[in-house]
């Protein structure tokens, strides 16, 4: 059964932290994740903000709840959006499990 442990790496050999569920000479295969401080995971989200800010995606101007004209104008642009799209070629996946099915 997989499980996730904690470890220190000293002097070449990855320490766990608590005792593991494991028989003497048992083959298991690691997995190595670096833990992120939560410092680094504050840069990374404001790196991202950043360069999504740069590239020209826009960041909402308010949180919360939008107002009734807003909502309607965007189910307008999808309804637009959705019109404008193709239909895909070929069969609907539904159809094609179906057939590979067979008979009942």
């Amino acid at each position: 059964m997989p499980e996730t442990i904690t470890a220190i790496y000293e002097n070449g050999v990855l320490r766990p932290l608590n005792p593991l569920s494991l028989n003497d000479g048992e083959t298991v295969e690691i997995t190595i994740v670096a833990e992120v401080s939560q410092e680094e995971l504050k840069g990374d989200r404001e790196t991202s903000m950043m360069r999504a800010f740069v590239g020209g995606m826009r960041l909402p101007k308010k949180q919360g709840k939008l107002d009734r004209a807003e909502l309607i104008k965007r189910a307008q642009q999808w309804r637009e959006l959705m019109q404008k799209m193709e239909p895909l070629p070929g069969k609907p996946l539904s159809e094609m499990v179906i057939e590979d099915r067979g008979p009942w």
